[in-house]
């Protein structure tokens, strides 16, 4: 038999700190010291989509606030229960745009490949909550068809790893994954989806970076960060491993209603950001995916936050501004 202290050796810290996430809503609660009358929404409404938060991401949070922007994007609320009208289940028409099981392609010259449907993290506006992952992503024993679909473009230049996560792949799983991507000669760039860089930075260890040094296709990582506080010092260690190691690093947010609507915050979280190395690259409008209705925020008040972060922020460290409309050929600029 194994001794327990040299099997915990063998596990990767990510994957145990991932083991250890809270999935209870009594206990988020507890942690946090807040008022037990959440309870019962909580629990309602993580019977429709699950809790899911690590400890380290918690622990950013203030206790005993229950309007923390952080908190605010995890925690299940009843009014995600509430029927809104044009908030539905597939708000960028994924499910129109699978080419192959596992591969959404909306673009010229990138495609995109579903690899799992694990997350770190269950960010309460997500738009793929209520994605038919099992029928459709692109899992260990299915990658065939997808790679062959990639191999078989030749006007493909870019391949993007999303999820899920994919940083929710061991390193054995995603190495061999990019293995076989290497052999499609077509291909230069690869681009990986991940927020587990920002909620669980115990994942850039030395595996994953071995991995990303080896591949011959230049690495892209964008990161999912909404408010300034999610990039303390753990992240900023993480995200400058992978800078130092030539990976190019762009972030992604999303404009949520009581988390990150003010320009203000907006301008902390790109200096922020750059001060990690990575670069503001999207600004999105909600997806109005079901169960998200209470975090958008409209087009109207989104262009002046905008225009007054030009007058706050140099250019390069301005988000664009953006929306992803089903059925067009590139994310939409808004204002």
């Amino acid at each position: 038999m194994i001794p327990v202290k040299t099997l915990s050796r063998q596990v990767p810290r990510w994957q145990r700190e991932l083991a250890r996430a809270i999935t209870d809503p009594a206990e988020l609660l507890r942690e946090l010291e807040l008022d037990p009358a959440l309870l019962s929404a909580a629990q309602v409404a993580a019977a429709r989509f699950s809790l899911r938060v690590p400890r380290g991401f918690v622990a950013r949070m203030t206790k005993g606030d229950p309007d923390d922007p952080l908190l605010r994007q995890i925690l299940p609320l009843g009014v995600e229960l509430e029927a809104t009208p044009g908030f539905v289940t597939d708000p960028v028409g994924d499910q129109a745009a699978q080419a192959a099981p596992g591969v959404l392609h909306k673009y010229h010259g990138r495609a995109l490949l579903i690899v799992t449907g694990a997350c770190a993290v269950h960010c309460r506006y997500c738009f793929r909550r209520e994605y038919p992952y099992a029928d459709s992503h692109a899992g260990v024993d299915e990658w065939r068809p997808a790679l062959a679909y990639l191999a078989g473009d030749s006007s493909l230049r870019e391949v993007i790893l999303s999820g899920g996560d994919p940083l929710s792949l061991s390193d054995r799983r995603l190495g061999a994954l990019l293995a076989a991507l290497d052999r499609i000669p077509h291909l230069e760039r690869l681009r990986i989806h991940s927020r587990q860089t920002i909620v669980l930075p115990e994942r850039v260890d030395g595996g994953l970076l071995d991995l990303l040094a080896q591949t011959r296709l230049r690495p892209v990582l964008v990161v999912h960060a909404n408010h300034p506080r999610e990039i303390d010092a753990a992240v900023r260690a993480a995200l400058t491993r992978l800078a130092e190691a030539g990976v190019t690093l762009l972030n992604q947010s999303v404009l949520l209603r009581g988390v990150n609507d003010s320009a203000a915050v907006l301008a902390e979280l790109s200096e922020a950001l750059f001060a990690a190395r990575v670069l503001p690259y999207y600004l999105h409008l909600l997806d109005p995916v079901r169960g998200a209705a209470h975090f958008d925020v409209n087009k109207t008040e989104a262009s002046a936050m905008i225009k007054t972060l030009r007058q706050r922020l140099p250019g390069y460290l301005m988000p664009r501004l953006v929306r992803e409309q089903p059925g067009q050929l590139a994310k939409t600029p808004v204002g």
